[in-house]
């Protein structure tokens, strides 16, 4: 085997489709378009949605609800999934992460919720805390800190 010999498998490489090139090729005189009409003109491109002038699906379905332009999403931490952490320790959104209960610190804010005990004192810095999540790690003896500016207590 030479350089020279080395090519692409039988039948991997397919010929493009030369249209309008006579009656002899099988796709002459109308190029494969069909007879006249709009989709048989040059410069052809149809809206997305459009359906010939009947009123598009899009349009005959009622519409419900709205999105708020202003949501404010965080990612959400429960109290059971602290006890993880030894007496003491400061658990940060950071810390969160790279002990796999967030998916990332870059996308949104944390709020730590109130499901399940704890029994460990930590010192937690998150944006926001629900009531209950705050009343159960006072009660276990850590804190809660909140951080960012304009971070709400809810």
């Amino acid at each position: 085997m030479r350089l020279h010999d080395i090519g692409p498998a039988p039948g991997a490489k397919k010929r493009r489709k030369r249209v309008g090139r006579g009656p002899g090729s099988g796709l002459g005189k109308t190029a494969g378009r069909g007879h006249n009409g709009q989709k048989s003109r040059s410069g052809y491109s149809r809206r997305w949605g459009f359906e010939g002038g009947q009123m598009p699906l899009v349009r005959r379905l009622p519409k419900r609800g709205f999105t708020n332009l202003f949501r404010h999403e965080h990612a959400t931490v429960n109290v059971h999934q602290l006890e993880r952490f030894e007496t003491g320790t400061e658990v940060t959104p950071h810390l969160l992460a790279s002990s796999g209960l967030l998916r990332s610190t870059e996308t949104s804010s944390v709020k730590l919720l109130g499901r399940g005990e704890l029994t460990t004192a930590l010192t937690v810095r998150v944006h926001a805390v629900s009531a209950s999540a705050r009343q159960k790690v006072e009660a276990a003896g850590g804190k809660v800190e909140i951080i960012g500016a304009g971070a709400d207590a809810s």
